[in-house]
């Protein structure tokens, strides 16, 4: 696809390629956007690189009536973690152990039927008071409904949110009540929650906890919805083990699922939590925790291009683990490199490039790319949109190729001039999608350096 725009330089009188070669590779950042390791809102800064914060929400802090919506709560989340140019993961619950709020009081005033107990599925942690509502009741499902509507019509699509977990049902917004099954919301239930969720949400993904087909036993079909996954026992309960007993871990959950699920990564993002018992341990050379299962392997069959990890960002790891979690995280999601590119020009100027994903995974969101006409300072002497494409290009794929024709005024002499290229993060302030090139940020920051104007 070719794209039309207006560059302001004037330029030499051949006709001939001014720039043409392959770019050299260089490692990406580990905090691009949308990727890598998640901590808890609020993380010590110099702990480990990353471009997301992770954070609960109880639905009694956002909705006081059955059309009555309070967002302080979320308003001040998403402006703290953005003011540090991060975007931020959060889950609403209603039931959390050891935790009173969660369900709103104007519920249990009209009288929906609230189960208390102390819930023994709490590991690492001390068992502790849960409060359970009744999934089935209308008042609940009517209150769900108009909730995920309010939230969708205020905040699907805002640059300053990363990822939804679907949450709402289930301790700790995990779509169980293990190991109080009876409790557990009904398949109905669970329909009418994802039906509101699919019906609101264009564009900011929201992620499930478990993969289901049609005949799950407990969990309503979700495989055909277009909605990502989040694996919550990551590297604990991940791979398939072969035994009966693990058949809801993470791959043997998507198998039982179907194709659907299987290749739900292509188009929707696949996230989760390294479980607790492995925080920051995991990327240790010799990982001591039995359980534990390997997390290039884990990562490599879920294609995950998140995973909230509290291990590495409570205190400062050693070089050794450190040095091994920027390796692996850095493979997680997605990993652009422009293998080549070529400046053309006669009456105009031609651009054109050729990218690849080296990652594990896809882009998940439709950003803007520009292309820059930079001085050797790293000043933006002119900008020009293009209509090219991250999404879609999956690991493996043949190069991509993209193609722009620039209108050539005259004007700037291109001395020292230099095309670059920019991905537009749509939060105003957050970290910039930067390419596996050597030449990213040559001249300035955020702007992959692609050939220079006069040669």
């Amino acid at each position: 696809m070719q794209f039309r725009c207006l560059i302001l330089f004037a330029f030499l009188s051949c006709q001939t390629a001014l720039y043409a070669e392959e770019l050299l590779v260089a490692p990406s950042p580990v905090d691009n956007p949308l990727k890598g390791l998640v901590p808890y809102a609020d993380p010590h800064r110099d702990r480990f690189p990353h471009s997301m914060e992770f954070s609960y929400l109880p639905l009694s802090d956002l909705m006081q009536g059955m059309d009555e919506f309070q967002w302080d709560a979320l308003e001040k989340l998403l402006n703290r973690v953005a003011s540090r140019g991060n975007q931020t993961v959060f889950r609403v619950f209603l039931e959390y152990p050891d935790k009173t709020e969660g369900i709103p009081p104007f519920l249990e005033r009209a009288g929906l039927k609230v189960h208390e107990y102390v819930n023994t599925n709490t590991a690492p942690f001390p068992p502790a008071k849960v409060r359970t509502p009744d999934y089935q009741s209308p008042l609940l499902c009517e209150a769900l409904v108009k909730f995920i509507a309010a939230l969708g019509a205020k905040y699907d699509d805002d640059p300053r949110i990363a990822y939804i977990h679907a949450g709402l049902l289930g301790t700790w917004g995990e779509w169980h009540t293990y190991p109080r099954d009876d409790l557990w919301a009904s398949k109905e239930t669970q329909a009418i929650v994802l039906d509101a969720y699919e019906k609101t949400f264009r564009k900011t993904p929201v992620l499930l906890r478990y993969p289901a087909g049609k005949d799950h036993w407990d969990q309503a079909d979700n495989a055909s919805r277009p909605f990502g996954y989040h694996d919550d026992s990551f590297a604990w309960a991940t791979l398939d083990t072969g035994k009966k007993t693990d058949n809801w871990f993470f791959v043997p959950a998507l198998k039982s699922a179907g194709p659907a699920a299987m290749t739900k990564w292509k188009t929707q993002p696949i996230g989760g939590e390294i479980r607790p018992e492995v925080w920051g341990k995991i990327f240790d050379k010799v990982v001591t925790v039995k359980q534990a299962q390997n997390f290039k392997r884990c990562i490599d069959e879920t294609h995950a291009t998140w995973l909230m990890d509290s291990g590495m960002f409570e205190k400062k790891a050693s070089k050794d683990r450190y040095d091994r979690a920027i390796e692996q995280v850095r493979r997680m999601g997605y990993d652009f490199h422009v293998k080549s590119a070529t400046l053309k020009a006669a009456d105009k100027l031609e651009v054109r490039c050729e990218v690849i994903n080296q990652g594990i995974a896809p882009f998940y969101r439709d950003w803007n790319l520009e292309l820059g006409l930079l001085d050797a300072k790293g000043e933006v002497l002119h900008r020009c949109p293009v209509a090219w494409k991250l999404t879609g290009l999956l690991p493996g794929d043949d190069k991509r190729g993209w193609t722009a024709s620039l209108e050539i005024p005259a004007g700037v002499q291109p001395q020292d001039r230099f095309i670059a290229l920019r991905v537009i993060n749509p939060l105003a302030n957050g970290k910039p999608l930067r390419f596996a090139n050597q030449t990213q940020d040559q001249h300035a920051p955020g702007w992959l350096t692609l050939g220079k104007l006069s040669q």
